[in-house]
């Protein structure tokens, strides 16, 4: 069986932890920095991205949430 197949890839694994903890922005930026020591520049700027995709959503909920509770 092929063992790679279950292994996640460092920048998939930098978006779990992330995600996890993204409630706290002192720790998201210090994992965020942490994660670059461990990518490459093609896997920097995917998380980058990643991070602005996931930025803009929770801007976008929170303006959702506040017009209903208008």
């Amino acid at each position: 069986m092929n063992e790679r197949k279950f292994k996640l890839s460092m920048l998939e694994y930098s978006k779990v932890i992330l995600s996890k903890i993204s409630f706290d922005k002192k720790l998201f930026r210090k994992e965020y920095r942490k994660a670059f020591k461990y990518l490459d520049n093609g896997e920097r700027a995917a998380l980058k991205n990643w991070v602005r995709l996931q930025s803009d959503m929770l801007t976008l909920n929170e303006i959702k949430y506040q017009k209903l509770s208008s």
